[in-house]
């Protein structure tokens, strides 16, 4: 049971408009006899002392997760910036153990007291804020009372701070001639193909839900303007103009600009899971070089899905005019607990369950792509959700084989990809073989997704598309 306190965050959150910080007390508080706040400037070593007390935070406050607001309409900020897995920038064990205690330490969750949320949850204080409050936003003059909480630390606001909102960031530009990028979909299934079979199993609820999310992931692959997008959470529904990804095409091609978008068709599957990867190309640009390849068995029979290999070559004016390269599309088995047994089951190093699955898995692609399964050549990007952070063994599996991450590069406050319980990190990676890494020529993670509330935004924007943020690397392919 929330407490209910007087101060609704439309309040607060309001200076985000008003500019500059506004100290407003409880109504019945703002009396000779309130104490003044405890002053702090920086995380304290122990709350236990100051439970029950109020306190004025005089250190900005980034907000580094949302994942309760639409339902009890909470925020996660933390001290000293965002708050990042621990995995992505530890190795597993004792580093990573280390990482997660300063993130208890730094972390403390902000409360309007509201109990009185309305159907469907939905904070009904924040319609209009919310969709601008990204994580990253910084918070400066937070002042409540400090409260014990299921998720740890817990501020209950009794006056409203100075919001810098986080900016949304355009589309990336990257260099090269050939653009490839990666997209998690977040289950797009499209009921029979034909207006009914809804509500679907793990998507759209209805028509009109589907609607708006291919109205999205449109306005997201297309601002992309790559030349071949892996997607992942497809639905495994075939190959006809029923099916989920024709109808994805069908949709990219009719809202443009770009209208050559096609798909690789396998034939089946890949594999027989409810969901699968893809891949989409635009066909005056590049083109499919040989039949599509599929590494079947092993732990890509239960768990995680079957990866999907082609083989292209880069196109000028309907001939070829580069280097051939492939691309395999990858999703590895997910994180949760349910049903893991033996190695699979947590081992308490930070990677949660399924690591010895998603393991193998990466060491069988390894395995399979030095056979060049496409018939091609060793210019090969592996590219898709590894439910992995960055320093976790499926990635280093390839990183110690030298392959490069393009993305190590990138400055270590953007380099991540999703947001979990607060956590931000890399689950979605784009991996290239050590003859088609000394083509890169750009790299960037799109933030459209991971930092936006999960709440309705306009339809046929970009903004939450996804849970995941999709990413896109730029080579020099042309002109051999």
């Amino acid at each position: 049971m929330r407490l209910r306190f007087a101060l609704p965050l439309c309040l607060l959150l309001a200076a985000c408009q008003a500019g500059g910080p506004v100290h407003e007390t409880v109504p019945g508080r703002a009396d000779a006899a309130t104490p003044a706040p405890v002053t702090l400037s920086a995380a304290p070593a122990d709350w236990t002392p100051l439970v029950g007390q109020r306190v004025r935070i005089d250190a900005p406050l980034t907000v580094s997760g949302q994942h309760r607001l639409a339902r009890d309409g909470t925020l996660v900020a933390s001290f000293d910036g965002r708050l990042f897995a621990p995995t992505e920038i530890a190795r597993p064990g004792p580093d990573a153990a280390t990482v997660a205690a300063d993130n208890r330490a730094r972390r403390i969750v902000l409360d309007d007291g509201r109990d009185d949320l309305p159907e469907g949850g939905m904070p009904w204080y924040l319609p209009e804020h919310a969709r601008a409050l990204r994580t990253g936003s910084v918070l400066t003059g937070v002042e409540g009372i400090v409260e014990r909480s299921d998720e740890g630390w817990r501020l209950r606001a009794t006056a409203r701070p100075t919001v810098a909102l986080a900016p949304r960031p355009a589309a990336p530009q990257v260099g090269g001639d050939v653009r490839i990028a990666a997209f998690n979909l977040q289950n797009l299934f499209n009921g029979d193909g034909r207006g009914g079979g809804f509500p679907t199993a793990r998507g759209a609820k209805s028509p009109e839900a589907l609607a708006r999310q291919v109205a999205g992931l449109v306005a997201t692959i297309a601002a992309l303007d790559a030349d071949i997008a892996a997607v992942m959470e497809l639905e495994n529904d075939g190959y006809d103009a029923d099916a989920s990804i024709a109808q994805l095409v069908a949709a990219l091609n009719a809202a443009g600009p770009a209208r050559d978008w096609r798909f690789v068709d396998a034939g089946q599957g890949p594999g027989d899971n409810a969901i699968r990867v893809g891949l989409l190309y635009r066909g005056t640009r590049v083109r499919p070089q040989g039949a599509p390849a599929m590494l079947e068995g092993g732990p890509f029979v239960a768990h995680s899905r079957v990866p999907l290999a082609q083989a292209f070559v880069p196109l000028r004016d309907g001939r070829d005019a580069g280097a051939t390269f492939s691309v395999v599309a990858v999703h590895l088995k997910s994180k949760g607990c349910r049903d893991a047994e033996g190695a699979d089951r947590d081992q308490g190093d930070g990677q949660a369950c399924w690591n010895a699955t998603r393991t193998e898995s990466a060491r069988r692609l390894l395995a399979w792509l030095a056979s060049d399964p496409t018939g091609s050549s060793d210019r090969v990007a592996v590219v898709g959700d590894f439910n992995a952070y960055a320093m976790e063994d499926p990635v280093r599996a390839f990183v110690d084989a030298g392959w490069r991450d393009p993305f190590d590069a990138e400055p270590a406050q953007t380099r991540y990809s999703f947001v979990f319980d607060a956590q931000s990190g890399r689950l979605d990676h784009l991996l290239l073989s050590p003859a088609l890494s000394t083509r890169v020529h750009g790299a960037a993670k799109w933030h459209n997704n991971a930092d936006e509330p999960a709440l309705d935004t306009p339809d046929g924007t970009p903004w939450r598309s996804s849970d995941h943020d999709p990413l896109v690397v730029g080579l020099r392919l042309r002109g051999e």
